[in-house]
């Protein structure tokens, strides 16, 4: 039987999230595992990872806001808006610290902008990334993103170390390129990307985490016969605790289940998972 576990990971720079994935595997002796919000290659941080069943639990946990430390090299210009497609590097005056940090606090509020064209973005079933590398040229839709807070943590000319605190999809590379522009320099690329946390996630040397504390649903109460749910049977909503619609979990003990209740009707997202 496979191994239940989740936990946050920390994956360092230079290796992709998935080759990262394949050395926990290799290091629990367990096939069947994934991971929740992918980080680029160039990128480090917290990686939260999930084996057995745990691998169906992402979309239900608590994984916003994330925070990220971002260093931004003003002046650089890059097509992947990070080090790793350096063409050439812009001398620069040096800035004020206030100008650079009223730039960044600027950022804060609701955004709407381009995505990077080396992103995870699908075009027509493909890759934007492998679109790009490729020379294909195309359009990306405008994203909105909440950028609930910024930091600046360090300027020494030409970079600029920020933090940001930020809803789920948000790029940190666009992030950066709009700081440059805001401060009137035409390239800027980031020279270094950590992910410090996904909502209530931490690294904390890969400790299991306890998925009843981890779950961003709100509990509910099966008042009726306790096999019903131990067994899968249909539920009835007259036997809810809560009867409002929304996705709840169930606390079976040494077990959970998830369900929505919709149109009057109680439907399984997920049967029994054991803690």
């Amino acid at each position: 039987m496979g191994l239940n576990r989740l936990f946050v990971a920390y994956k360092p720079s230079g290796i992709g999230s998935n080759k990262f994935l394949y050395s926990l595997k290799r290091k629990y002796n367990d096939k069947k595992a994934g991971f929740s919000g992918t980080l680029d290659p160039f990128a480090k941080g917290v990686l939260l990872v999930g084996f057995g069943s745990y691998t169906k639990l992402f979309r239900f946990l608590n994984k916003t806001p994330k925070v990220y430390r971002a260093t931004l090299w003003l002046g650089a210009k890059s097509d992947s808006l990070d080090s790793e497609m350096i063409e050439n590097v812009d001398i620069l005056d040096t800035i004020s610290e206030v100008e650079v940090l009223n730039v960044v606090k600027s950022l804060e509020g609701e955004l709407e902008y381009e995505p990077p064209i080396f992103s995870a973005k699908r075009i027509n079933g493909k890759r934007a990334y492998d679109l790009a590398r490729a020379g294909v040229a195309f359009e990306l839709n405008k994203i909105n993103s909440t950028i609930y807070e910024t930091k600046l943590i360090h300027y020494c000319h030409p970079f600029v170390t920020f933090e940001a605190r930020v809803s789920e999809g948000t790029y940190i590379r666009s992030l950066g390129s709009m700081i440059a522009n805001r401060l009137g320099i035409e390239n800027g690329s980031l020279s270094a990307l950590e992910r410090l946390n996904e909502g209530q996630f931490f690294y904390e040397n890969e400790k299991a985490l306890d998925i009843k504390k981890s779950l961003n649903i709100e509990l509910n109460e099966y008042l009726g016969d306790k096999e019903n749910v131990t067994y899968g049977r249909v539920l009835a909503l007259d036997n809810l605790k809560t009867q409002d619609e929304g996705t709840y979990w169930l606390d079976n003990g040494e077990n959970i289940s998830i369900i929505t209740v919709k149109n009057g009707e109680v439907k399984y997202e997920l049967g029994r998972i054991w803690c």
